[in-house]
């Protein structure tokens, strides 16, 4: 009997009755991580890792009921053994690890294998079946080490200071934004939207060390922001508040920014390609390292990547989800933030 199955809900284990990042409300979530796309309002109960559990009762609710495990640590659930290990996507992302009579399967959730310097780095998992995303699932998607982006990133906006622009980062509230203020902590000043703040201060309690940055306020200056970096999630892009600054120019942080195409269609004065998702190149070495008898492919290119993997002796099916509408379940979360009475 297969240890999973893929219904309506989602992703579904028997033996252990509960479901894995399900579309809709279910009795048992186990949860990868806090994006909106995999972690929803209604569930009875939700398992996540130790530092997902603030993250998704800011986003969602206080009164969710959540209990938390660390990465390599297990509970059992009716015979089936739940554990979690390193996802490298996020804060707190974690792969699902199920093992039920010595069969061993590993849902990945979204992941890269790259250490970004402040998520917990990926950690490869040998199982007999392995369900992996494939956002970036084609050859033409291929990153640059992160320290090359990040130079690039600072050298436009030094450029944009000296001439007197406004340097505005478009980014995740959750995810990248981390990121990117981990690796551009420095001399010039970070400032950040509210959405960005709420989840820094919950995960800097939860016990993950944050550089400092400002929140922005009605009380911040034009100069003050010109003067420094800017970081708004992508509900704000087209806002009038960004459109006032003095001479905004937009950066926009996104693996999709590796093809030209999509710096045009999003009207960007800038794009770095800077993904939390693994690549190509990474989706294949992470696969391999699995050992894997069985692939099944979700959300991306799922169609070309799952009959590469064939083609290469990696037995592989495409599975249709819910998963990898980040853009616009990002931009509900971010909302969710402003209409709490908060502004820019």
């Amino acid at each position: 009997m297969a240890l999973i199955e893929f219904t309506k809900r989602g992703i579904y284990c028997k033996q252990g009755d509960f479901y894995v990042d399900p579309w809709w409300p279910v009795n048992y979530a186990v949860t990868t991580h806090g994006h909106a796309d995999h972690v929803r309002f209604g569930n009875q109960h939700y398992l996540c890792h130790t530092l997902t559990k603030p993250i998704i009762k800011r986003r969602i609710s206080q009164d969710l009921d959540v209990e938390t495990l660390n990465y390599g640590e297990s509970i059992n659930r009716n015979g089936v053994n739940i554990s979690f290990y390193p996802a490298g996507h996020i804060i707190g992302s974690a792969q699902v690890r199920l093992e039920y009579k010595g069969e061993i399967c590993v849902i990945s959730g979204d992941y890269k294998i790259e250490d970004d310097g402040i998520s917990t780095p990926f950690e490869p998992v040998k199982c007999h079946s392995f369900v992996s995303e494939s956002t970036f699932g084609l050859p033409v998607y291929n990153w640059q080490k992160q320290e090359v982006v990040f130079d690039g990133i600072k050298n436009w906006i030094n450029g944009n200071i000296t001439q007197q622009k406004t340097s505005i980062l478009i980014a995740y509230s959750l995810g990248k934004a981390q990121r990117l203020i981990k690796n551009l902590e420095g001399d010039i000043p970070i400032y950040v939207h509210n959405s960005i703040a709420n989840l820094n201060e919950v995960i800097i309690e939860a016990g993950v060390n944050l550089p400092q940055t400002t929140r922005i306020t009605a009380e911040t200056t034009k100069d003050e922001l010109q003067k420094g970096i800017v970081i708004v999630p992508p509900a704000m892009r087209d806002s009038k508040w960004m459109k006032s600054l003095h001479h905004p120019v937009t950066g926009i942080c996104s693996g999709w920014m590796q093809v030209r195409a999509h710096r045009r269609w999003q009207s960007a004065d800038a794009g770095f390609a800077l993904s939390d998702h693994a690549d190509w190149n990474g989706l294949i070495t992470a696969i391999k390292a699995t050992e894997a008898e069985k692939v099944y492919v979700t959300h991306g290119f799922t169609a070309a990547f799952s009959r590469y993997l064939n083609d290469n002796g990696i037995s592989s099916d495409v599975v249709s989800t819910h998963f990898g509408q980040e853009d616009d379940e990002e931009n509900k979360a971010d909302l969710v933030e402003q209409n709490r009475g908060e502004k820019a």
